[in-house]
């Protein structure tokens, strides 16, 4: 596994283009994402639960149909997007 901060965001950037693509699941994704411990520690904690809430939203989605969900899975991974961006500012600001 990759161990510096930037290396991991860049590979959870990579697994959030393959969900979008039907490549992963997002079960993989969630997991993938969980593990990137070095990115998360490198991180204020406010994104750590902020991205573990969107995940656990990702995957609850992927329990139902889009119709059926409360969850839009397009939202989810736009705001996924939008959170890896802060973070890419963040770390390249500390």
């Amino acid at each position: 596994m990759t161990t510096t901060a930037p290396a991991q965001l860049a590979t959870l950037t990579e697994a959030l283009q393959a969900f979008e693509r039907g490549a992963h699941t997002a079960a993989a994704l969630s997991t993938l994402a969980r593990q990137q411990t070095a990115l998360l520690a490198a991180l204020p904690p406010r994104y750590g639960e902020v991205l573990l809430n969107l995940l656990d939203r990702l995957e609850s989605s992927a329990l139902f149909s889009e119709e059926s969900c409360s969850f839009s899975q397009k939202d989810l991974v736009a705001n996924l997007q939008m959170w890896m961006e802060k973070a890419r500012s963040a770390l390249a600001a500390a």
